[in-house]
């Protein structure tokens, strides 16, 4: 590996990153929901790739995700995504 080459950002450092940006952007306001928010925000491009992988085969995804195929179902019904 390149000393010069930055080391990959991890999801968790991208999630981070935005939740220190976003605390910053309230400027001393209150935060609400943040749990849900992120849930949201996360999920859905999490059920877009993982379909996308899975060939839109949701027993395959389900399995990738390691949820119960009725529950991603039910997750990709509520984010519009069948």
């Amino acid at each position: 590996m390149n000393p010069n080459t930055p080391s990959p950002v991890t999801i968790s450092d991208c999630i981070r990153s935005n939740l220190d940006k976003f605390f910053a952007d309230l400027e001393g306001e209150s935060a609400n929901s943040v749990y849900d928010m992120v849930l949201a925000a996360v999920e859905r491009p999490m059920l877009e790739v993982v379909m996308e992988k899975a060939n839109m085969n949701q027993t395959i995804a389900s399995q990738m995700l390691g949820i119960n195929r009725n529950t991603l179902r039910k997750k990709l019904q509520q984010h519009g995504l069948i």
